[in-house]
């Protein structure tokens, strides 16, 4: 289902892409590393009532995130959210039928796609928009850096809950 990667920690000296996409990547490897190795039942598993907060659910949202930011803001395209939070924000997390093959699938091709776009991005000071509001790929990357980050903190908790494991 999810594979565990070869995770390795970010260079201590780089340019400044090199720095900001290698944090990126190592975010995206701890989340799957959190993920890995658990049934379906585990990753639909919620943490704390009220919350609809599940592993699954942040697989499917941090697909969409990396969509929106770098395809549809960054790169123009106009495509939709693969499970349409903006009509429901709720759809996103409502995994009860989720297929969890399906969301690791998606978000492992967002993050690919993703890769693609900053690659062929000619600089950090490139820009994307939204609603009127410029975005350059250093606010992207730094802002999809501290997203990972948020929601990591959040699948500790989760994998901590689900098996006992911490730490990675």
């Amino acid at each position: 289902m999810i594979e565990v990667p070869d995770r390795r920690d970010p260079p201590h000296q780089a340019d400044e892409l090199g720095m900001l996409t290698a944090f990126l990547t190592y975010q995206r490897q701890t989340f799957a590393i959190k993920c890995a190795g658990l049934s379906t039942e585990q990753l639909r598993t919620r943490a704390v009532p009220p919350s609809d907060l599940s592993l699954l659910g942040l697989a499917r949202h941090l697909s969409d995130v990396e969509r929106s930011w770098f395809r549809f803001v960054f790169d123009g395209e106009d495509i939709p959210p693969r499970w349409d939070p903006q009509a429901r924000p709720e759809v996103e997390f409502a995994v009860e039928d989720a297929d969890p093959d399906e969301a690791f699938a998606a978000w492992n091709e967002e993050c690919a796609l993703a890769d693609e776009i900053i690659a062929a991005a000619g600089s950090l000071d490139d820009t994307g928009s939204y609603q009127d509001q410029v975005y350059s790929l250093r606010y992207i990357l730094t802002h999809l850096i501290e997203e990972y980050a948020r929601h990591n903190g959040h699948a500790d908790l989760l994998r901590e809950r689900l098996d006992g494991r911490t730490g990675d």
